[in-house]
């Protein structure tokens, strides 16, 4: 291998997360953006002439440029995949894992937003959730997302524009305290896990909605989101009925939030995130991934501080 591909490779890892996060948050799925990771480093090593850093002044610049394009590729693939999905839809979980060392590179890999938020950007256009990314959680200027896209920095302050609108509409900008989310979670999994219909009804907001990702492939998945108080609280209960297979629920941090990893023995059987009231009393909506293609990346901890063994 030439020095000049030495250097080329060197450059792609010291941005691989960079690359990661941000086609994380245009496609909501680890697996897809593993795939346009490849992608993205055979372009980037398949150029024509040369060595890759031939003739570019800025390879950050560049890597993002090919990443962004495949992602928006990508996405016709995914909406394809939709088509045929049984349920409803969710993103898949990425669990936060922190650098041994907390270097910012390991922590660009959970710069993402939260599975909620991911749910809004489904209703974007491709183009309109690729400049609110860049723009919105990653601080890139229209001048840049403009060189980025193709675009002209007038277009992309218009998609800007809409998309912001659209997800300011169905988002409010609040977010609880992390100490309170973490509180409202831990009462909300024991309520639910522990068959506490009462508990439940008091955690669960009237016009709470239960979202629950089984693809099709998990027992006790809705195929509908559950709309209600009553029939949430009804639903979640059931899923008690599973104490004497043993589940075990480890808190861990799911898209930046607090949120519920259940295991069955030794197989992740369902992520629990929950979103909040503004005021932070009680739970909105409920995301319940049972689908365990989207649980394949989901580890067990063996820090046994953060469990709650349930017989």
């Amino acid at each position: 291998m030439s020095e000049g591909t030495d250097t080329a490779t060197q450059v792609f890892v010291d941005h691989r997360e960079l690359l990661f996060a941000i086609a994380y948050n245009m496609l909501g799925s680890v697996a897809d953006t593993e795939d346009v990771l490849q992608e993205t480093w055979l372009s980037w090593t398949g150029r024509r002439h040369g060595s890759p850093l031939d003739g570019i002044s800025n390879p950050r610049a560049y890597l993002v440029r090919i990443a962004v394009n495949h992602a928006l590729a990508r996405r016709a693939v995914i909406t394809r995949r939709r088509e045929t999905y049984v349920g409803p839809w969710l993103p898949e979980p990425l669990l936060d894992e922190a650098a041994p060392d907390d270097s910012a590179e390991g922590a660009l890999r959970s710069e993402s937003v939260s599975l909620a938020m991911l749910v809004v950007l489904e209703s974007l256009t491709p183009l309109e959730r690729a400049v609110f990314v860049l723009n919105e959680v990653f601080g890139y200027p229209h001048t840049e997302i403009a060189e980025v896209l193709d675009r002209t920095p007038a277009a992309v302050r218009q998609l800007a524009h809409r998309a912001r609108q659209h997800v300011h509409a169905r988002r409010p900008l609040y977010r609880a305290h992390p100490r309170v989310r973490q509180q409202a979670t831990e009462r909300f999994v024991e309520a639910a896990l522990g068959g506490d219909i009462a508990a439940l009804m008091e955690i669960l907001a009237p016009d709470v909605t239960v979202w629950t990702d089984g693809g099709g492939k998990a027992r006790g998945a809705g195929l509908r989101p559950v709309h209600g108080r009553d029939k949430a609280a009804r639903l979640l209960a059931g899923y008690a009925t599973h104490r004497g297979t043993g589940l075990d629920v480890r808190y861990r941090r799911v898209n930046g939030d607090d949120s519920a990893v259940v295991f069955e023995g030794e197989s992740p059987y369902a992520v629990m995130v929950m979103d909040l009231t503004p005021d932070g009393d009680q739970v909105s909506d409920v995301y319940i991934v049972t689908n365990p293609e989207k649980l394949a990346h989901v580890r067990r901890e063996e820090d046994t501080n953060t469990a709650k063994e349930r017989a």
